[in-house]
Formats: structure tokens, sequence, C-alpha cells
């Protein structure tokens, strides 16, 4: 048995080895280059044939660019861009030296020297193909050149190839300068312009021919990101990164020796004229194309592939909704300004935002007094607080985390607060005391009172309570954006910024039971050769349909019998908040029915060049500006209108926490009268069964955002009880207060 054991694993090893060997031959250095230089051989044989099989094409049929049609939901027409190319040829001769060297420093430094590619870049940029990261990689003037007159942009395999060959042939029979000229006449700048000519117009409103280096080191930095990179529109990072190209290209051309020095040193960064609009976007238009252009770019449309035109547009916006919105600005706001003699009218902007909260669809939208007139979107712009606005979202993080209040009682509807006026919080490092509207004082309130009345003192505790990076996170998953947002008890006053479309979106949230909601105004784009998925409206359950419902529950004491009261109406049932900044620079109402979710805000905005925020107070010699009044009044006679004179919808609210019911004394308004003035005392006081020791010894003068009760709710701050822990907290009035006191409402 020893020999045969012997035998077989002799037998084995030499089956191992022989095949060790094979794979060994098989493998060896010589054949595997071999290969190597086979593949070469067959890849340069391929690139050969395709060398002779593609030539230089003619031109893609620029003059042949078809327009875009942007439409409403129901088809109609609402615009049509891009009938024809913004471009005036001009020769290179007629643009400065220095200026054509703006463009070679910024893109491709070794132009005059290269033979038209950039192997590196192209592969790089056949790779980010590959990956599926799109249009990325360096190429040289004449590659981008070539991809714009002979072209698409389609970021493709095959694309790429051609514009590979092509641009070598092009190199070898044209000169540099003839391909200069083409790349700058033919590059899409931004502002709908292509070619210098159009693009020196667009931004400095001169001719090429007068262009300085500063000016040309910007034109040929925008063309990097035309969206992004546009002053007008660009965010503070699309800002720095322009700048930041433009120093690159003026010390590439220092570099180069096209720059002294000491000239570069004297350069400054030219700030570029604001945009004119083009023909057709008078009105809300032009706001309506604007934001849908930003959420296809979003997309992967970018601004190149709609110059490319052939495309149609179809958006959200209901056009019957649409023209009620308008109506109603003009109705409840416009007809009563004096905008030429009144120096307050004069700053006023209003802005909206309407969304199906059981979609996302913005049905609706207004932008400002016309697209021609006020360039930036007032529905989408993100430079002003949304204020008390944001006390639902506090309310709403509160119940969705179980969150205490420091005595160790779980906060709901009806837990107490301390509404004493400047009372610092407690339980925060950072020391925070925020005076309420006029320095009022209320004592315990419930919490549907302290939304009701809006009492910053109150939401100012429930904020430490709940914890600010905890609110913070709850908001964030709403739909707020997260700008000027920092984790301090301050957030509870809305002081981060924020639009009227981010907001509808977080109130819809709501509207829709917690589910998230994503406003988008584009149904569908469509082109022969491409095809777009739309923005996803609904998203996850970003917070529980009790949360949601019980928020919902309290909104609608704010209409039936708190700020929001000149929304009240038999028509329709609705929950919404008011909401007013600091110093009455903007002012906020955001509501919702259970079939429309839409926010209205006016922005105090100085009419000089560069903007600036200014109060609203003194807005139609109405006295002070409040989310109460206007936005509220145009919201109420928008809603009856795109709602059909009404509906008899209710909020299908599922276990939630009733408030505290307070029955005004007097009738609902009609979205067609005006809300009461704050000085008109129009609703009884919210009077607990049972109240803290003590005998009250005067009544409030006034409540933020509404007109003041009849009598106090409750004991005097200098006569309630203090405790230690529960809804009522300890602690006096002070202002000890490192967020300096805003007052919001």
């Amino acid at each position: 048995m020893g020999r045969a054991d012997a035998r077989r694993a002799q037998r084995r090893g030499a089956r191992r080895a022989a095949k060790s060997g094979g794979i060994r031959r098989l493998f060896t250095w010589r054949k595997m280059l071999g290969t190597f230089f086979g593949f070469c051989l067959l890849s340069m044989g391929a690139f050969v044939a395709l060398y002779m099989y593609v030539d230089i094409p003619k031109a893609n049929a620029l003059a042949e660019r078809q327009s875009n049609v942007y439409q409403y939901s129901d088809g109609t027409p609402l615009t049509r861009t891009g009938d024809g190319v913004n471009r005036q040829i001009v020769d290179l001769a007629e643009v400065p030296l220095k200026v054509q060297h703006t463009f070679v420093a910024a893109e491709n430094k070794t132009f005059y020297d290269d033979e038209g590619i950039d192997l590196k870049g192209t592969t790089r940029g056949v790779l980010n193909t590959l990956s599926g990261k799109g249009k990325q990689g360096g190429s040289t003037i004449t590659q981008q050149y070539v991809k714009n007159y002979y072209l698409t942009q389609d970021p493709t395999i095959s694309r790429k190839l051609k514009e590979l060959v092509i641009s070598l042939k092009v190199d070898s029979k044209k000169s540099k300068e003839f391909i200069l000229a083409g790349y700058i006449n033919t590059a899409y700048y931004g502002r709908g312009a292509s070619g210098i000519q159009a693009a020196a117009q667009a931004y400095y409103g001169v001719d090429a021919k007068d262009l300085d280096v500063s000016q040309g080191a910007y034109l040929a930095s925008v063309l990097q990101a035309p969206s992004q990179y546009d002053w007008a529109t660009a965010s503070d990072t699309g800002k720095k990164l322009v700048k930041d190209r433009w120093a690159y290209t003026l010390d590439n051309m220092v570099e180069m020796d096209w720059l002294d020095q000491a000239e570069r040193d004297k350069l400054k960064f030219q700030v570029p004229d604001k945009p004119k609009p083009a023909k057709g976007m008078e009105g809300q238009t032009g706001y309506l194309v604007e934001a849908a252009n930003n959420e296809l770019e979003k997309q992967g449309i970018t601004a190149e592939m709609r110059q490319a035109g052939g495309w149609t547009f179809t958006l959200n916006i209901d056009k019957k909704r649409q023209k009620e919105l308008e109506k109603s600005v003009d109705r409840q706001l416009e007809s009563k300004l004096d905008r030429e003699g009144n120096k307050v009218d004069a700053t006023v902007q209003a802005g909206a935002t309407s969304v199906d909260p059981k979609t996302g669809a913005v049905v609706a939208m207004y932008g400002g007094v016309g697209y021609t007139k006020h360039y930036v979107s007032n529905a989408t712009r993100q430079d002003y607080q949304p204020a008390s606005t944001f006390k639902p979202l506090v309310l709403a993080s509160a119940l969705e985390n179980e969150s205490k209040t420091q005595g160790g009682d779980l906060i709901g509807v009806n837990t107490r607060y301390d509404g004493t006026s400047k009372r610092p919080v407690v339980g925060s490092d950072t020391p925070f005391a925020p005076e309420n509207e006029d320095d009022q004082s209320y004592g315990d309130v419930t919490v549907q009172t302290a939304m009701n009345k809006s009492i910053n003192s109150a939401f100012a505790q429930m904020v430490v309570d709940v914890g600010p990076p905890e609110v913070k996170k709850t908001a964030l998953a709403l739909g707020v954006p997260d700008k000027n947002f920092p984790e301090r008890p301050a957030i509870t006053l809305g002081t981060m910024n924020a639009s009227t479309w981010d907001m509808a979106g977080a109130y819809a949230t709501l509207d829709n039971h917690g589910k998230k909601v994503t406003p988008f105004i584009v149904k569908s784009a469509e082109h022969r050769e491409r095809t777009v998925d739309p923005v996803e409206g609904i998203g996850s359950q970003v917070i529980s349909r009790k949360s949601a419902d019980t928020v919902t529950s309290v909104l609608t004491g704010v209409v039936d019998a708190g700020s929001g009261r000149a929304a009240n109406t038999s028509a329709y049932e609705a929950a919404g908040k008011t909401g007013t900044s600091e110093n009455n620079k903007s002012a906020w109402f955001a509501a919702y029915t259970p079939e429309l979710t839409t926010v209205v805000a006016l922005f105090g905005e100085s009419p000089k060049d560069g903007g600036g925020q200014v109060s609203l107070t003194g807005t139609a010699n109405s006295g002070r500006a409040n989310g109460g009044g206007f936005p509220a009044q145009i919201w109420a006679d928008y809603t009856l209108g795109a709602l059909g004179g009404g509906s008899s919808a209710q909020f299908d609210l599922e276990d939630v926490e009733r408030g505290e019911v307070t029955v005004p004394t007097t009738p609902p308004t009609t979205p067609s009268q005006s809300a009461s003035t704050e000085t008109t005392p129009s609703q009884s006081p919210d009077v607990p069964s049972q109240s803290p020791s003590g005998s009250p010894s005067q009544s409030p003068s006034q409540s933020p955002d509404v007109p003041p009760s009849q009598s106090p709710e409750v004991p005097p701050p200098s006569q309630s009880p203090v405790l230690p822990g529960g809804g009522l907290n300890s602690g006096r009035p002070g202002q000890n207060d490192s967020d300096n006191n805003p007052v919001s409402h």
C-alpha cells in the first residue's frame, strides 16, 4: 500500500506541475507583451480607420436651431424662447489681443503650440462618461470649438471620439486664429448670449471691441459654468468660484508673458451689469421660466442643451390658479400702494408659491411686479427670514422627539409655558431672552395659545427643551434649507433664510400628514433625442402622521382665533401661521387647506442699486406690517378663487391632541374684507379652567400679529408662580441674551 500511495501522490504532483506549467506558458512575459502591442496596434488601426472615415462635417446648423416651448399644465402656450440665436459674429481682429489671451489663459494655455487635442483630458472625459459623471474633463479650445460648431453637447463616447478626430483635422487645416475666433463666437456665455459680442453686451453693455482685460477675464471664466457663474444669480459659493477663476486666468496671462505683473496687480474684478430679460419674459412669465430652467439644470438639462432648442416644457402651473394669484396680489396689495409717491410703498416686494400637497406640483407662483422690472424672483429668493412661520416646525420637532419640559412633562398641545417677555431660557448654554412683540407678557399659557398669539418667549423655551440640533434636523427633513441656520435658541424666531417655495414645501409636508413634499414646477420635458424624468414630488415619511396632524390641528386654531384670522372663512377649512421678521423687514402667511398649500410673503427691499433689506412699517399707510395683514388677505383671496369659491374638504386628522378652544367675539372676516388692525379688540381671552394663583393687575395692551384680548388670560408676570419644572419654567425677565433679542411674531 505504501508504494501504491507514493505512486498516486507522484502522479498528482505531475498533474499539478503540468497544469501550473500550462498557465505559466499561457502568461509568459513574451506573450503578455505581444498581446499588449497587438492591442495597441489594433487600437491604432481602428483610430486610423476612424480618421479616414470621419471627415470635417458641415456646421451643426446653428441657424436652424429650434425654439423651446413653455406651456401651462393644460398644454396652452406660456411662451416660446430661442426663435433666433442671440449671436453676432465678429472678426478676431476686432477683439483686443489681451482679451483674446484671457480665453486662452482660462481654457488652454498651450493652445498656440498644441496639435488641437489633449489626450489626457479626453481620456478623463471618456472615463467620466463611462462612470456616469457626464460632461467633465478638460478639452482644448480646438476640441470645444469642434463640439460647439460641428457636433452636439451629448456626453457620449462616439461624440468624444469624433471630436478627437475632427479636432486633429481642423488643427491641421485651419490657423489658430481661425479656431480661436470660431470658439469665442460660438461658445455659450449664459444670459441667452452665444458669442463674445452678445456676451459683452449682456454682461457689460459694451461691444466686444471695447472690452478691457478684467471684463474679458470674467467672460472667459463664466464659460466654465454659465448658470453657476452669472453674478446676478450666483450663490455666494458661485461668486467665490468665478472670482477665483478670474484671478487664475489673469495669473496665467502673467505666466505666459501676456500681461505685466504690475498691470495685473492693478486690475480689479468688475461686477457685471444686471441682466436684461429677453422679450416675451414680461410679467410673471419670466419668473416661471426661470424657476423651470433652474429645476431643469438640477435634472441635468443644462443651458447649452436648452439653447440647442427643440424642447417642449410643460409646467405644473395651473393657468386659472396662476391668474387668480396675480389678481389677488393686485386687489389686496398693489391697488393700495402708491409706489411713486410713498417711499415705503416703493420698497414693497411680494412673493408667493402655491403647491398641491398631494403631488408637490407648483400650481401657481408670484415672483414680483414683473420680470422685466424686478429681475429677482420673490417666490424663490432665500435672503429673508421666515420669522414665526418657523414656530410650527419647532412644535413638530417637540412632538416627533417626544420631548419634555425642564420639569419632565411631555410636551403637547396643552402643555403650559411662561409667556413672560424677555424671560431668559432655562437649560441652554447660549443665553437667550427674546422680547415678545411690544414687550407684552402673557404669563402662563398653553402651547395652543402660544401659537395663536405667536409668543416668542414660550417657543424659545420649547426650542431649548427639544434641543436646537433636533429642531434643525426636523426642519431640514421638512424642507427648510440649511442657509444661515445655526443650532442656537434664536432659531425659534425663524432667523435662518428661506423662500416662499421652501416654506410651501415644509407646510405641504404637514398638510400631507408628514410625508415629504418637494415642490416642483416642470411636469414634463420632451425632446426627440432625450427623455427627462420629472422631480419626484412625494417622498418618504419624514415625521409621523400623528405629529403632522397635531400641528395641523393647532394651526387651525391660529386661523380660527389667532393671528391668522384674516384668512378665516366658512368657505373652506384652513390651518396656518403668520410671521413677521425683526424690524418688519418681511411679513409672511403660510397656510393650507386639505387641497392646497400656499405661502405669501412681503419683503422690504431698497429700490437703490444693490437692494438691501428695509422695514415694511408704513406700507400703504397701514402702520406696522405683519403676516396677519396683507399676506393673509392675499392668501385668503387667492385660496377662495383657486378653490372655485370654496371647498367642503376637511382635514383628515388622526390621533391628535386638541388644544383649548377660543371663541372670537367678532365674526370671522371674509377674504374680500380687510383684516382687523392690531389696535382693534377682536377676540376674547383664552381663559383656562384653572389658572395659577394670583390676581391680574393689568391686561395686555397688544398681542403679536393679532388684536389684543379684552382681558388677561393669566396673572401678570409679577404674580405668576415660579415653578421648579414643568411647562412654566423658572427664570425672570432679563437682557442676558447672546442672540441680541431679535423680535419675531
